[in-house]
């Protein structure tokens, strides 16, 4: 390591139970692309994201559920331009059926211009679809005394 090294996160990967309704929520709501698919064993796994730069992999290796009280990934936040993309992102959602921590489009904070959806995807790990602006300076975040992403 040196004094000039930057670290960025690659990609997410996520332990799935059914990756083919894994796959068709995250390629078709979400959106993500699928970049390759394979087998280990009786195992699957897929590479999603865009062009050939994956941001989300599943892999099919978990028998229950997440479970919010074991330690791990506690939520995935995926940052989009504009509050209007969020906006489609949660009319998307509701139409395949989604059910949301908090109604509608909130901010992070009291007083935050940033904001999102919060949510849950098939297996129950916890979502978040935001933008690092365009939340209304009247806008009340659900939790007074805690950011909104931190116990949905």
């Amino acid at each position: 390591m040196t004094a000039t090294s930057t670290l960025r996160t690659g990609h997410i990967g996520l332990n799935v139970t059914d990756i083919e309704r894994s796959l068709a929520f995250y390629r078709d709501v979400i959106g993500y692309g699928v970049i390759g698919e394979g087998k280990e064993g009786g195992r699957r796994f897929a590479f999603l994201g865009e062009g050939k730069t994956p941001a989300l992999t599943l892999w099919q290796q978990a028998d229950a559920a997440y479970a919010a009280g074991n330690a791990g990934l506690h939520h995935l936040a995926i940052e989009v331009d504009t509050i209007d993309q969020v906006r489609a992102y949660e009319s998307a959602l509701r139409a395949y059926g989604v059910e949301f921590a908090y109604e509608g489009v909130v901010p992070h904070g009291e007083g935050a211009a940033s904001g999102g959806i919060f949510f849950h995807d098939p297996d129950g790990t916890r979502l978040e679809i935001y933008a690092a602006s365009g939340v209304g300076a009247s806008d009340v975040a659900p939790v007074p005394d805690a950011p909104t992403c931190g116990f949905f």
